[in-house]
Order: C-alpha cells, then structure tokens, then sequence
C-alpha cells in the first residue's frame, strides 16, 4: 500500500493513540493535524513558514482547485507539490462537503452530483469518476472518495438512503482509482444515527481501504453528539489503518477525538479566527480586537514558543487589527496553527508516556472546558 499506519503507543483508558503515518513522501507522526490551504494555499502562510511551524501535511480542496485554476493547469505544472511549492505531504478532500454546502445550488442524483458554480453560476458535474480523475490530476498523496454530505438534522430515512449512494459511489472511486503512489480512503457516514454509523463504518471496511475518513461531523451537530458518533464509530474501523475526523480542529474536540483513537484531522477554523481576531491560547480564547488589550504588553501567551508569542505583545497585535493591517492575521494565524501543531505533539508524547489522560484533563481545566467521557 501507498500509506501504511503503524502503531507505536496506546493508552489503555481511552485508546488513544500514538503512530506513524508512512506514505511515499515521507513518515508523518500521529496524532496529526492538518492545516487547510483549500486553494493550494494556507491563508496567509508561505509553504516554508509552514515547514517551519512543523506542518508534516497539508489538505487542499479538490472542488476549489478545480474552479481555479483547473486541474490541467496543476497537472502541466508538475502537479500539486510542485505548483505550490510544498515538499511534504497533501491531502485532498473529495469535494463532497463543498457541494454539500451549496445547498439550493446543487441536485443529486445516482448518477453525482449537478451544481452551480459559487463564482460564476455556471453549471457543472461531479460523479466519482470525475472526481478521482480531478485528484489523480492533481496529484496529492491521500485522496478521498466521493460522498454525499447529510446535513443535520436528517431524517433516518434520508441518511439510509445518502449512506447507500455514498457506498455505491466509493465502489466507482475504486474503480476508478488507478495512479501509482496515491492512496484512495474512504469517507464513513449515517448521519446523527447510531446503527447507520456502526453499519457504515463495517462496509467501508469490508471495501478495504488504506484508511477511513469520518464525515458529516461537525456540521452543526450539538459536540456531545458528535462524540456519541465517534463512539460507535471509531470501534469498527482497523486497529492497523489511519482513522481521519474530518472538519474538525477545535482544541478540545482535537482532544476529545484522539482520546476515542482518531489519528488525523484538518479544519479552516485555527486559520479562519484568526483573520477575525481571535486566538487560541493555552488559557482559552483571547478576542484581540477587545479593548481589554489596549495597554497590554504582555505576549499573547506566556506559555507558547511561537514567533508572534516571542515577539509581539497583544497591545500591539490589536493595534494591527484595528489598523486592518495584513500583518495582524498573519501572526495570530502562525499562532493559531503553532497552538494546534504542538498541541498535537504534546498529546503524542503523553500518550507514549502513559499520562494522556492527565494531559487530557489538565489542558481543558487549563482551557475551560470539561471533558467529555
């Protein structure tokens, strides 16, 4: 296989664990979280300030990336990595979220998807096959299946029905999955529902896929749901493959999650606040624009190593912000991203040293929330 998880630790009360992702491009450690660059690009960061904040992968977004610039440009560019100057790993997502959220814009049928451009308003076509042409083109190392979305709240007829197409569909991905070096994983669903969540995630498995992505969590779900979700998940996919919580990347549901034994994750939301000013700090969350920071000289957080935290102080971070200056988002997103970088990190090394679950408990005291068990 072109990526292969290797188990290195586990924690005996949660089952949390600590990896090793191997994929072609390198070795990526896990528990892992994945910046977003939805087109070829983390907002505001340069591939190498990535590298150096310690981003071992990075996701892109297939449904984005074909609007603009199109995936025969990326292909005659050399593919992905080379277009966008990224040495290390890349994850594309199938684009089932994106159409998903077009809502009125979009019609499904068993056939894929039809739907509207959110630039132009013109018309296009997703099926599987389609889909996995566009991520074979452009070239990332991990790419999903094509799914179909349910938004919550679903009936449990409605999420039956979406759970058949999305099976059906990842038979035709792999069908139609052929390049070399690339591994396809599927996305499990079922909506807020138990027994379609346990079915699911026993069919994908049977399909047997290098790895198994966890979808249509966090798409509004109270987080309590979503870790009863995860529950009745995580305990039908194999010990021996990467297990992948899409779309999240709070830190207390990046703990909640490693703690029921998911291994990946990816979310806009560390980059997302800190373009509206809002940081993530080891003490919970600063709103910088406030004006509780004005004369505020100290770092945005005592306890972090990063750039920003070693130099600037929240005076002047707000000072930016409320100058509208490029700068402030660039710096609260290299914070945002270091917070979240480490905090995986941390957890790795508590889980190999057998304290996780008093990291666990200490970090969200620390943070201000109350775990979830």
């Amino acid at each position: 296989m072109s990526v292969r998880y290797e188990l290195i630790a586990q924690c005996p009360e949660t089952g949390a664990r600590a990896g090793l992702l191997h994929t072609p491009r390198g070795t990526f450690k896990t528990p892992i979280f994945m910046p977003v660059g939805t087109q070829a690009t983390v907002k505001t960061m340069t591939p190498e300030e990535l590298q150096d904040l310690g981003a071992e992968i990075i996701l892109s977004n297939t449904y984005h990336l074909y609007m603009r610039p199109g995936e025969a440009l990326v292909k005659e560019a050399g593919g992905l990595h080379r277009f966008m100057n990224w040495p290390r790993g890349i994850l594309t997502d199938s684009g089932g979220f994106q159409v998903f959220s077009l809502g009125p814009l979009r019609k499904i049928t068993e056939e894929g998807v039809s739907f509207k451009s959110h630039i132009d308003g013109s018309q296009h076509f997703f099926s599987p096959e389609k889909v996995m042409q566009i991520q074979m083109d452009l070239g990332a190392d991990i790419i999903m299946a094509f799914d179909e979305c349910p938004p919550h709240p679903s009936t449990w007829e409605y999420a039956r029905n979406s759970l058949d197409v999305t099976l059906r569909w990842a038979r035709r991905c792999q069908q139609a999955h052929h390049r070399e070096g690339q591994a396809l994983f599927g996305i499990t669903q079922g909506g807020m529902y138990a027994d379609l969540r346990r079915e699911s995630a026993q069919r994908f498995v049977e399909m047997d896929f290098p790895g198994y992505g966890i979808g249509g969590l966090s798409v509004g779900e109270p987080k309590p749901l979503m870790y009863e979700m995860l529950d009745v998940t995580v305990p039908e996919l194999p010990a021996n493959k990467p297990r992948y919580l899409m779309g999240v990347g709070s830190p207390d549901c990046l703990l909640e999650g490693v703690a029921r034994g998911v291994d990946m994750f990816d979310c806009v939301l560390p980059t997302r606040v800190a373009r509206n000013g809002l940081a993530m700090t080891s003490t919970g969350k600063v709103v910088i624009r406030n004006a509780q920071y004005a004369r505020d000289f100290e770092p945005l957080d005592p306890n972090c190593s990063c750039s920003t935290c070693r130099n600037y102080s929240r005076a002047y971070l707000r000072h930016l912000y409320k100058a509208e200056e490029i700068l402030a988002y660039r710096l609260l997103t290299m914070h945002n991203l270091h917070m979240l970088l480490q905090l995986m990190r941390d957890m790795r090394q508590a889980i190999i040293d057998g304290s996780f679950v008093a990291f666990k408990k200490s970090f969200l005291a620390r943070y201000g929330q109350e775990s979830q068990e």
